[in-house]
């Protein structure tokens, strides 16, 4: 019988269906907390509507939402690396898939 378990104790294997893949548009985040818990309501607000729709809830642990804190301040800081060292080709504005696949980074 065959094994499905990761060779590496500490790997996991993550999938991403199509669906997912695609992404959901969102211009406005808003976050709360509680003692146990922190919030994440992703948004899409459409000018000239009157009410705006939450697209995604994410619910972390204090202890996950510091990792993802952690995590958006290092990718931002390789960003804006990127962006001024010149390593960015102006002329591509198209994001490539692996751009987006996840790294293990959180």
């Amino acid at each position: 019988m065959e094994d499905n378990k990761p060779t590496n104790n500490n790997e996991i294997q993550v999938e991403l269906s199509a669906e997912t893949a695609q992404g959901t548009y969102a211009n406005l985040a808003v976050i709360s907390h509680s003692a146990s818990e922190f919030i994440l309501d992703f948004i899409r607000v459409v000018p000239g509507t009157p009410k705006a729709q939450v697209k995604s809830r994410i619910i972390l642990t204090p202890d996950n939402a510091h990792r993802l804190y952690l995590a958006l301040q290092d990718n931002l800081k390789k960003f804006e690396e990127m962006m001024t060292s010149g390593a960015a080709n102006a002329d591509n504005k198209t994001a490539n898939f692996q751009d987006f696949v996840p790294k293990g980074d959180a």
